[in-house]
């Protein structure tokens, strides 16, 4: 086999969650250009359609569906519209995410725990419901959670000042090692990436606001592109990647070197 035939996706059917914007729609785009057919979700349904359009216009197939990550019912609804459309889910990336800032001393219980809600049930609930499939149908397959940075190190309180995220990325990375181990034995491989600074409309506020101080943490000095994280989510979804499970990649610009 060709090195660059071990990166193809064709035939395969991935579910993206978040995948209206932002790193979701980046990373939707880059699993349909290496072939495969993609399953965009969040809980709005116009960017959606703009993501779907935009994949169809470059010859790619996709589907749209607006769910709650958090609810079983709208997770259920998201797979099976997969398994209806396209036969079924080879490769599912957890990307679906939520954060709140303040001190840690003022931070609302209540948006603690709807961060911790959505990034870590959120997570749980879709690798359940997709896992439970991939083990039923004996073929295997690939779960890509999106963790963070955040998860792996504390917050520089100088600007990320973000409890819940930070707490619930470093439950994916956990959550990524214990799926991984515990569906070894099914032929699905279970990895994770920890993102550091792109922008996005999530991350936009504090770029505009802190730029410089978050710079001078990057070893880089710079923030991000899409391309840099599109070659490794295609990498982690194919073939390429199968002899690696349980494992975070880091794609930070060196922030976690210092």
């Amino acid at each position: 086999m060709n090195a660059l035939d071990l990166f193809r996706l064709d035939g395969k059917t991935a579910v993206v969650t978040g995948g209206g914007r932002g790193l979701g729609r980046y990373m939707a785009e880059a699993l349909s250009d290496a072939g495969a057919n993609v399953v965009v979700c969040s809980r709005k349904q116009e960017p959606l359609d703009e993501v779907k359009a935009d994949i169809e216009a470059a010859g790619g197939r996709a589907l749209a569906v607006a769910a709650d990550i958090t609810e079983e019912g709208d997770v259920e609804k998201v797979v099976s519209a997969a398994e209806s459309e396209f036969g079924g889910v080879d490769i599912l990336v957890n990307n679906s995410g939520a954060t709140w800032g303040a001190p840690t001393e003022e931070m609302p219980p209540e948006r603690f725990d709807h961060v911790m809600k959505v990034n870590v049930r959120g997570t749980f609930l879709m690798s359940q419901a997709v896992g439970r499939r991939m083990i039923e149908r004996g073929s295997g397959g690939k779960i890509i959670n999106i963790a963070s940075v955040a998860g792996l190190v504390g917050g520089n309180p100088k600007y990320m000042q973000t409890i819940g995220y930070n707490s619930s990325k470093g439950a994916i990375v956990n959550m990524t090692r214990d799926l991984a181990t515990g569906w070894a034995r099914y032929d699905i491989n279970v990895n994770a990436i920890a993102p550091g600074w792109f922008p996005t409309k999530m991350s936009g506020g504090l770029i505009e606001k802190f730029g410089d101080e978050m710079l001078a943490d990057i070893p880089l000095n710079r923030f991000g592109t899409p391309e840099e994280l599109k070659g490794v989510i295609v990498f982690l979804a194919s073939p390429a990647a199968a002899y690696m499970t349980g494992q975070t990649v880091v794609v930070d610009g060196g922030t976690t070197a210092w």
